[in-house]
């Protein structure tokens, strides 16, 4: 659930739509927020362009089983008497959860981190948050970073 939202938000996506009929349709509506994983893909990748910015190279992928949880939403919702089912997809600008931008092994030349999240490069640097993860299982992934973070300190023997 996002919440409710409100005409505001509608006119953004919509600014053809007059205000009176977005704020009709805004309350009377529930808003749902469908999260599917992209696989990883080593083509995907967050790197700092030449200019000092951040760049995000993205190739959606999975979208059979996005097409899919949708269509069974709408289906479910119609069923429990939503007559109108409205969907719109999100592109990168909307991402959340990014997850996998450091890719742990065993080998340093294929990788960034150990199995304890330190970084084959420098001894004394872990890395504890979501770029660990192969994915989120779209799912937020603070309780597991939180989770990660408590066993690469008792695993890794920092602190002792």
């Amino acid at each position: 659930m996002l919440g409710r939202l409100n005409w505001q938000v509608f006119k953004s996506a919509k600014p053809y739509i007059p205000k009176f009929i977005l704020n009709w349709f805004a309350n009377r509506t529930i808003d749902l927020y469908l999260e599917s994983e992209d696989l990883p893909d080593f083509k995907n990748r967050v790197e700092v362009s030449e200019t000092g910015g951040i760049k995000v190279t993205w190739n959606p992928n999975n979208l059979k089983v996005h097409k899919t949880l949708v269509k069974e939403t709408r289906k479910a919702l119609r069923r429990v008497g939503y007559p109108f089912v409205f969907s719109q997809t999100m592109g990168i600008e909307t991402n959340s959860h990014q997850c996998g931008t450091c890719v742990f092994g065993q080998d340093p030349s294929k990788s960034v981190l150990d199995v304890f999240c330190r970084t084959h490069d420098l001894e004394s640097l872990y890395v504890v948050d979501s770029s660990f993860f192969p994915s989120s299982a779209a799912v937020n992934p603070a309780l597991t970073i939180a989770a990660q973070a408590i066993r690469v300190a008792e695993l890794g023997g920092i602190g002792k």
